[in-house]
């Protein structure tokens, strides 16, 4: 009941407020004012200033246990260490997948109709450029290099049935 008439009090300054800059005709800014001011009577009503009420003592209640409590600040450890073991559950796991990836990037464990995998840091790509193409006069390869490509990709696409 208290929170009711202060929220109505706040609304009822505010719309006092909003007919004095009304009367300076700063209309917009009054109409800003007035919207500002609804908003306390608005959530008394809809029940929400009770709520925040309750969800502010909620918190408060918490940060006295918070340093009260012994319990708490266990249960922070817990929640710590396990934090620190995902963690070390993931750096383990990633070393483990970077081997694993070394090991098996050669060509034998590829299926016949995959593709072929990406090369990696300091190795050489595959020359599969065709003999046409390197020996073509230099005032057309701008435009087999553009061709090739285009062949290229027309390849992947047929490869994949699109």
């Amino acid at each position: 009941m208290l929170t009711t008439t202060v929220c109505v009090a706040l609304s009822a300054a505010g719309l006092a407020i909003a007919i004095l800059t009304a009367y300076r005709r700063r209309y917009v800014r009054a109409t800003r004012i007035a919207a500002f001011a609804l908003i306390p009577v608005g959530l008394a009503m809809a029940g929400l200033a009770e709520l925040g009420g309750k969800v502010g003592r909620a918190v408060g209640d918490w940060a006295a246990d918070l340093v009260f409590k012994p319990s708490v600040w266990t249960g922070f450890a817990v929640l710590a260490a396990s934090v620190v073991l995902f963690v070390i559950a993931r750096a383990a796991g990633g070393r483990k997948g970077r081997r694993g990836a070394v090991e098996g990037a050669g060509r034998q464990g590829v299926e016949p109709g995959a593709s072929a995998p990406a090369v990696g840091p300091g190795r050489a790509a595959p020359q599969t450029a065709p003999k046409a193409k390197q020996e073509a006069p230099k005032s057309k390869q701008g435009r087999s290099d553009a061709l090739d490509d285009f062949e290229d990709i027309e390849a992947i696409l047929k490869k994949h049935g699109i």
